[in-house]
């Protein structure tokens, strides 16, 4: 069923609140205040809209924020993580793990070595940002399910 124009624009609302200001925290009952509907129906109507639940939505920020910190300035990992709006280190390093399949410094190292490509920004962040169309939780058991497959491959 497709939304209304002025459903989509209190989505928007919400969605560029959450852009400006990913750092923050934003629960799905402030982001429904901003767009002046119910809890759930922002969060339903959010994950019509825009493809992915307001959560993920917001991961994908701020790990996209934090890697374009990492690559472009030489500010310590621990102070990106708390300027992307990480309240733990170790959440940070393990969700940007998991989304991004390397750890921070890994991906600073690896960024900051490769030659600049002559291509405009806005492909370059499209092509870095990070994909999060199935959780987190999801991919770390689709990981131990392969290694787990892999282990009783080596022991027979």
């Amino acid at each position: 069923m497709p939304q209304s124009p002025q459903l989509l624009r209190r989505l928007l609302r919400a969605k560029d609140r959450m852009d400006a200001a990913s750092h923050e925290a934003w629960s799905v009952a402030r982001l429904a205040q901003v767009s002046a509907v119910s809890a759930a129906h922002f969060a339903r109507s959010f994950k019509q809209a825009f493809g992915l639940p307001p959560h993920r939505y917001l991961l994908a920020r701020r790990i996209e924020r934090a890697a374009a910190l990492l690559r472009d300035t030489g500010l310590p990992v621990t102070e990106i993580a708390y300027r992307t709006g990480w309240q733990s280190l170790g959440t940070f390093g393990r969700v940007f793990r998991d989304i991004t399949g390397r750890n921070p410094g890994d991906l600073r190292e690896r960024e900051q070595a490769a030659l600049p490509m002559p291509v405009p920004e806005c492909v370059a962040r499209a092509v870095r940002r990070p994909d999060l169309k199935t959780a987190v939780s999801e991919k770390r058991r689709a990981q131990a399910a392969a290694r787990m497959a892999h282990q009783s491959k080596e022991a027979t």
